[in-house]
């Protein structure tokens, strides 16, 4: 598998994660800080998606952190309605999909620039997917605790790994250790 076919699928599961935890909340609990100093799942995803359309648009010839982005009104505001905030968000990913299907292998080594700070394209890419998975994740923690007992999963349930282990190894419960050794001739 090619170094961006695999990027992509990393940024095509963040963003469905992200979206899986988001449709499970109203506009209100989108827009929920637990507190002054933290971020509600709505900045969150405003600030991920202003982030990709710095980024990714034109870059491999201009500076990634472009002259345009107000990052600090990213980290303000509200979206009026949920098709407010998920045209925003779909915005960005826009933006990064399309420059990644435009990459060949070769650009990959080539530098590019963020804030002046020179990276390989390579290394451009990986720090988006960590920043991107970082916010994910703080997505993921504030929607789980909105919800609460409401929450619908979006990995294994809690107490059933053994379940689902077995059956995604198609595991019967006779044969469970595969590492016991076997008695006699091989």
């Amino acid at each position: 598998m090619s170094y961006l076919k695999l990027a992509n699928e990393n940024f095509e599961n963040i963003k469905i994660q992200v979206e899986r935890a988001m449709e499970q909340l109203n506009l209100d609990q989108l827009h929920f800080s637990p507190n002054e100093e933290s971020n509600s799942i709505a900045i969150i995803a405003k600030h991920m998606s202003g982030n990709l359309k710095s980024r990714f648009r034109d870059f491999l010839t201009s500076d990634g952190e472009k002259p345009d982005r107000t990052r600090d009104g990213e980290f303000v505001g509200t979206f009026g309605t949920r098709e407010d905030l998920l045209t925003h968000w779909n915005d960005g990913w826009t933006v990064l999909f399309q420059t990644l299907s435009q990459l060949k292998e070769k650009d990959l080594e080539q530098t590019v620039l963020i804030r002046n700070e020179p990276h390989t394209a390579i290394q451009a890419i990986q720090r988006q997917i960590v920043h991107q998975a970082t916010h994910a994740g703080q997505i993921v923690y504030l929607a789980k605790m909105i919800k609460n007992e409401d929450w619908n999963t979006l990995s294994i349930p809690k107490g059933q790994s053994q379940k689902f282990n077995e059956k995604m190894m198609g595991i019967s419960k006779k044969r469970r250790d595969p590492l016991v050794k076997k008695t006699g001739p091989s």
